[in-house]
């Protein structure tokens, strides 16, 4: 089986405006799901929310603000699977809460070096 990196990806400036019973049927949503895909052995590193500040290092030295104010849609966060091949690893994506958000989840094979 191979590692497979899911980038969760969407407009997530709505979440400050959610109801605290929202917020928790969504978080349940997310355990739940993560939760099958434990289930099965196949979750690596559950992976963490990404907070929606950072900074941008290019190759100048030049360190700006990001992510970027004008996109709308941003990194959320991350887990890493194991799959058999890209199309199981799409499978085991396809239950992503975050698609029911209009986001939406990269799948990338994690090289080993």
């Amino acid at each position: 089986m191979k590692d497979y990196l899911l980038i969760y990806r969407a407009d997530f400036s709505f979440i400050g405006t959610r109801t605290p019973e929202e917020a928790q049927a969504n978080t349940k949503r997310w355990m739940d799901w993560i939760g099958s895909i434990a289930a099965q052995n196949k979750l690596t590193d559950r992976g963490n929310r990404l907070d929606a500040s950072g900074k941008v290092l290019k190759a100048d030295n030049m360190v700006t603000n990001g992510p970027y104010a004008e996109i709308k849609e941003t990194i959320g966060g991350y887990s890493i699977i194991k799959a058999d091949s890209y199309e199981a690893a799409i499978e085991l994506a396809k239950g992503c809460p975050v698609l029911t958000m209009g986001g939406n989840v990269e799948v990338r094979e994690i090289s080993v070096m």
